[in-house]
């Protein structure tokens, strides 16, 4: 060790004997050059936290508001106010991704807009407006109106009880095929009105309770829930629209139900055929009209629409649509489900086994039980078309 700490200073010393013997000697064969200021080397970066400290007085320059971001640099190092007024306007900036995958690439904030319900500002915000203060409080009171206006109805009249006695002679009202078509479509609808609620209302009632984690993973399964039963409902709204249509026509009668609310008030039923004219309001208005609707925005959400640019202003009107015509369909199929199930005696076994009683028939589809006695209509359709022997007796006609 001592050794090497010897050699070290004996470099050293060698080293400067030899540079204070070269000075004079290089002093001599030059001649004295006037002294210089030294300069300081160029140092990159802002030189200040401040960026007023570097020509405070700039914008005072003629030009000073249309400067570009390079330009305001030279007189104000820092400022980039030129660059975020244009992220802020919807200027879209240099990308090389190609614009067929990302078709805003380059563009942080959308341009101004106002959609129904918002301010007049960017689209990012317009939309959550139109979503936080409209969508989501009128939707969700609309929700728990509805359902407390059947809650109320049903404790006040109670299960629509037949009148008359049952004679044990069955109709057959739904095929195997149709029960098969509305009960896809019925499950799938289910599945997305729950997910579809629980995305949108469940951090107001079930966050609390449930906590961040158990949430989240709630709202995870849920939501590939929710992408996989919306093509079976699209397909299944497609089978039950052709299946039922020709029984969902208009009809003259149907005006006499309108008009008479069905008896729903008074306790005696009006005349109709295989589906009354509320039956029909709901295939009409509830499976073709916010069906086609909700699927159609449904597809665009889920980027299935081959051909169309998904930008996020496609994405939230889709949105904003797909929203409330659900919200509409969901109250329109509350009141379906309710005569299905528990408002109307016979009703849920009907679509269960495919069979009513006759006195079933003739209380609440009196018209199309007069065509069933007529032999207009025969009294078991699906062993009409297969040649099976009938499940039950049927009417004699």
């Amino acid at each position: 060790m001592k050794t090497i700490l010897c050699s070290m200073a004996l470099c050293a010393g060698l080293a400067w004997g030899t540079a204070a013997a070269q000075a004079p000697a290089a002093s001599a064969a030059a001649p004295m050059a006037p002294a210089t200021p030294a300069v300081a080397p160029a140092v990159g970066g802002i030189q200040s936290q401040n960026i007023f400290q570097v020509k405070p007085d700039a914008s005072e320059e003629p030009g000073y508001a249309q400067q570009t971001n390079g330009e305001r640099a030279k007189v104000q190092p820092g400022n980039n106010a030129p660059m975020w007024r244009q992220v802020g306007e919807g200027v879209t900036g240099y990308s090389s991704l190609p614009k067929s995958q990302a078709p805003e690439a380059g563009n942080l904030i959308q341009p101004f807009v106002q959609y129904p319900g918002s301010r007049v500002t960017n689209a990012g915000e317009a939309w959550r407006q139109v979503r936080n203060q409209w969508i989501i409080p009128y939707g969700g009171a609309l929700l728990l109106i509805v359902a407390g206006a059947i809650a109320l109805f049903y404790w006040r009249k109670g299960m629509m009880k037949l009148h008359g006695a049952e004679t044990g002679r069955k109709i057959e009202r739904f095929t195997p095929f149709e029960r098969s078509a509305h009960w896809a479509n019925a499950i799938a609808f289910v599945a997305l009105a729950i997910s579809g609620l629980v995305m949108a209302f469940g951090k107001f009632f079930l966050l609390p309770i449930l906590g961040g984690t158990l949430f989240g993973w709630l709202a995870y399964v849920l939501k590939n829930v929710h992408n996989f039963a919306g093509p079976l409902f699209a397909v299944s709204l497609v089978i039950v629209f052709f299946t039922f249509l020709k029984d969902n026509l208009p009809r003259r009668e149907d005006i006499t139900w309108l008009a008479k609310g069905g008896g729903m008030l008074s306790g005696k039923e009006v005349p109709s055929h295989r589906f009354n004219a509320g039956e029909k309001v709901v295939f009409w208005g509830g499976v073709l009209g916010l069906g086609f609707i909700v699927v159609a925005s449904g597809l665009v959400l889920d980027m299935l629409i081959p051909g169309l640019l998904y930008e996020r202003g496609t994405m939230q009107i889709a949105h904003m649509v797909h929203a409330v015509a659900t919200v509409v369909m969901m109250v329109m199929f509350m009141g379906h489900i309710y005569m299905g199930t528990i408002g109307m005696q016979g009703a849920y076994k009907a679509m269960r086994t495919g069979y009513v009683d006759e006195t079933w028939a003739k209380e609440h589809h009196e018209l199309w039980y007069d065509d069933i006695r007529a032999g207009k209509i025969p009294p078991q359709r699906s062993a009409a078309a297969t040649g099976e022997a009938p499940a039950a007796k049927p009417v004699q006609a």
